[in-house]
This record gives structure tokens, C-alpha cells and sequence, in this order.
């Protein structure tokens, strides 16, 4: 199920980014005691107990002219029409202003939940001031203290209890689910027909006609595939244009629910920097991965151009040196079934499962022909090693001392069991744990 989104939105200089910091658990937000600061939303995973969500910080709303006060005011209203829930914050040291009423009056239109957030109530002795924020019509205000941390337990238990019901479409284990993302007008939309045969996705030269995830379902060879087709993510300062309603994060939601990730880029223009951001996305949910190279048709081209490409994808997306590599063009439908077989292949990959017996036989060879350096005189000893998940596949490595593992010998692992093991398509998780 993709994770329920929760935004914190409230007039500027109320300690927004420094509860949502405390929420994600590292400084993700800028925080400075500067009114208007976060100018843009800013996304991040969190988890609370059992709940797992995505969370957004905003800019803060106000009513004045200031600089980029429009530009802010539309961001937060674009979150809180993404949000399940929206934590509305107040600063309970200045009481009720106007801008807080002014915030109010947009959150109704929104019928969504709220809940009402009074922060800067830094001790027992400040409860009292919380009772002024009933008059904004919220319910019951919670308490807390982004700097010191307080109440945010009884918070977030109130915004879980507001988080939807399951309600997603349940597909067989058996059906692959794919989806394609990258930054608009890249034919993403015309590859979904070429795949389908027939034009059941709307397909336009105006970026960002697809404005949310449509899954199509779709059988080749015998296998079962729903394609989940997305809206274009664009980057900063374009996203935010009032035609565009749709999300980045409805194109992670999609990912979420992806088996298998296709980053399209456009052939035409080449690799931009928000390919490769948009390329993070897939490979930070650890999902299959394959990087399709669309418009193929437009480039003009000899026998080199393929050879010459590739190593500039493979230059431009390091991280994703695991990605197989194709290019097609949806136009003219050249190679667009290739694709499948890929996809076949990587999903098989990413649901790999290594015996520990064999795993270890791998590992325990590598460390005899290339033994881990020693850190102040201490050398990491690695006694054994089990898989312990998959989709990705995850590694277990019990050492004497998580501390000595350099991400350098990690890596030289991690590619001493590609070697030895198919994962093509899909990245590896290694962790280190001391040996009990």
C-alpha cells in the first residue's frame, strides 16, 4: 500500500522544519529564525510505531507582499491538496494572529483532517497558553515543543488515528507491476500504448498532460503485467505552476507500488540533471531498475552513437550501474517488446533468494584474497553472512565491529556477489551487525 502523506502547514516562523526535522530524524529542512525560509515543499519518509508515511514541509502562509509570498502561499496549498492529513502549527507564545485565522479559513476548504499543533510550549508551566487555539475551530490543540522535543509522541498517535484504510487493488503475486517515471513529455504515456496496442493513455506534446498514476493491466506470453503510467515530475520552480495538479509524490506513490521501475529519458534532449534526481527516487525504494532511452527515432546516429551513449549513461548515473540499458522509440514501436523480457529478468533478480551455505562460500573467499585494511590497529573480522530479505535482495554480515566496515570494503563485497550472482536490474543492501 503506498504510504499515507501527512503536511505541516502554518503561517511562517512557527517551527514548521523544526518538528519536521524531528519527525524525519535528521536535518532535512533548513531552519533558521528568518519568516519564509522553506520557500519550497520538502519531501521525506517517517515512520511512528507501526505507521509508515511520507511527509511534507511547507512554506509558511501568510497575507503580505513579501517576496516569494504568492509562490509559498501556492506550494503549501498544493501539499494539502497531496496530504491525507495536515498538521496545522501554531506558535503558542504569540497566541491567535490573523495569519493563523487566515490559514484556518484555507484548511476548512479543504476537507481533510487537521489536527492542531500549538508549538513553543516548553514546559508544564506554559499548558495554559493552548486554550486560545480552540477558538480556530480544530478540536483539541496538542501541545509540543519543537526544541525540546516534547508531545510529539501524543501527536503523531493522533495524526495515525486519521491515516486511510487500506483500500488499494490487491494483484496476484504472480502479475509484474511496472511502473515508468521521468520528467514530463519524455513518452512516458506513448510507450504505455505501444506496450497496450491501443491509445487507453491520453498522449499530448503539452507536458504534464497525465496528471496522476493509471494502472493498465496487459498480458504478454503468457505473463500479467499492470502498467502504472505517471505523472511527469518536474523540477523546482516549474512544479508548482497552478495548471500543474499533480505531484512528485504521486510518482513515488507509484513507485511504492512498482515491482519494477522504468526511468524514461528523452533521447532528443539528452540527460538533464533532474533524469538523474528522478532516477534517486526508484533506487532509494530499492526497486528494480531499468533506464530506457525513448525518442531513439529523433537521434541522428552511426554505428558508434549506441556505444557512446551508453557510457554516458553509465557516467551520468553511477548509481545505478546495475540498470540494464535500452533504447526505443515508442513512435515507430522499435524495440518496445524488448523491454519485456527485462523487465521478466530483473523482476526475478530482485526476488533473488542465496543460500547462506553458498553466500558464505563467496564472502568468506573474497576476505581470503582481499582482506579488510585495519582501522588504529584493528582489522574488521567477518565470521558470517545470511540473506534476510528481498525486493531488494538484503545481506546480513556479522563482524567483530560494525565500525570498521569502510563503505570501500562494502562495496567490494557487494560487487564480489554481482559477480558471482545475476542481480542485474536490481540493487543490494548490505548490513553490518556485530556478532552476538
Amino acid at each position: 500500500m503506498a504510504k499515507p502523506i501527512v503536511a505541516i502547514v502554518g503561517r511562517p516562523n512557527v517551527g514548521k522544519s523544526t518538528i519536521f526535522n524531528r519527525i524525519v530524524g535528521e536535518r532535512v529542512s533548513i531552519v533558521e529564525d528568518v519568516p519564509g525560509v522553506t520557500r519550497d515543499r520538502i519531501y521525506s519518509s517517517a515512520d511512528w510505531l507501526t505507521h509508515e508515511f511520507n511527509i511534507i514541509d511547507t512554506g509558511g502562509i501568510d497575507i503580505g507582499d513579501e517576496p516569494f509570498l504568492d509562490q509559498i502561499r501556492h506550494q503549501a496549498e498544493i501539499a494539502m491538496d497531496e496530504a491525507d492529513v495536515i498538521i496545522f502549527m501554531v506558535n503558542g507564545r504569540e497566541g491567535v494572529t490573523l495569519a493563523d485565522e487566515h490559514v484556518a479559513k484555507i484548511l476548512y476548504k479543504t476537507k481533510k483532517p487537521v489536527v492542531l499543533a500549538v508549538n513553543k510550549i516548553d514546559n508544564p508551566d506554559m499548558h495554559d497558553m493552548i486554550y486560545d487555539f480552540y477558538s480556530l475551530g480544530f478540536g483539541e490543540p496538542f501541545p509540543i515543543s519543537g526544541s525540546h522535543g516534547l508531545g510529539l509522541g501524543d501527536l503523531l498517535d493522533e495524526v495515525a488515528k486519521h491515516f486511510p484504510k487500506e483500500d488499494e487493488i490487491r494483484y496476484d503475486e504472480n502479475v509484474i507491476k511496472f511502473s515508468l517515471i521521468g520528467r514530463p513529455n519524455v513518452g512516458k504515456s506513448s510507450l504505455v500504448n505501444a506496450f497496450l496496442g491501443d491509445n487507453r493513455v491520453i498522449v499530448s506534446d503539452v507536458a504534464g498532460t497525465t496528471r496522476d498514476a493509471i494502472d493498465s493491466s496487459y498480458e504478454y506470453d503468457g505473463q500479467e503485467y499492470v502498467i502504472i503510467d505517471t505523472a511527469g515530475m518536474r523540477k523546482k520552480g516549474k512544479v508548482y505552476e497552478s495548471t500543474e495538479k499533480y505531484s512528485v509524490l504521486r510518482a513515488l506513490k507509484a513507485i511504492e507500488r512498482s515491482d519494477v521501475v522504468l526511468v524514461v529519458l528523452n533521447g532528443e534532449e539528452g540527460i538533464q540533471e533532474q533524469d538523474k534526481k528522478i532516477a534517486g527516487y526508484a533506487h532509494q525504494a530499492g526497486k528494480a531498475v531499468i533506464i530506457v532511452m525513448n525518442k531513439w527515432d529523433a537521434v541522428e546516429k552511426d554505428e558508434k552513437t549506441m556505444n557512446e551513449k551508453t557510457k554516458e549513461i553509465r557516467e551520468q548515473f553511477q548509481f545505478l550501474d546495475y540498470a540494464p540499458i535500452v533504447f526505443v522509440s515508442a513512435k515507430t514501436k522499435k524495440r518496445v517488446h524488448a523491454i519485456l523480457p527485462i523487465i521478466n529478468r530483473v523482476n526475478e533478480n530482485h526476488s533473488m533468494r542465496i543460500q547462506s551455505s553458498i553466500l558464505n562460500e563467496v564472502i568468506l573467499d573474497a576476505v581470503a584474497r582481499n582482506p579488510a585494511p585495519t582501522d588504529k590497529g584493528k582489522r574488521l573480522r567477518i565470521y558470517y553472512a545470511t540473506q534476510v530479505a528481498i525486493k531488494p535482495p538484503t545481506f546480513v554480515v556479522f563482524v567483530n565491529d560494525p565500525e570498521l566496515m569502510h563503505f570501500t570494503y562494502e562495496r567490494f563485497l557487494e560487487n564480489r556477489i554481482r559477480e558471482t550472482f545475476d542481480f542485474e536490474g536490481t540493487p543490494i543492501k548490505i548490513i553490518t551487525r556485530v556478532r552476538d
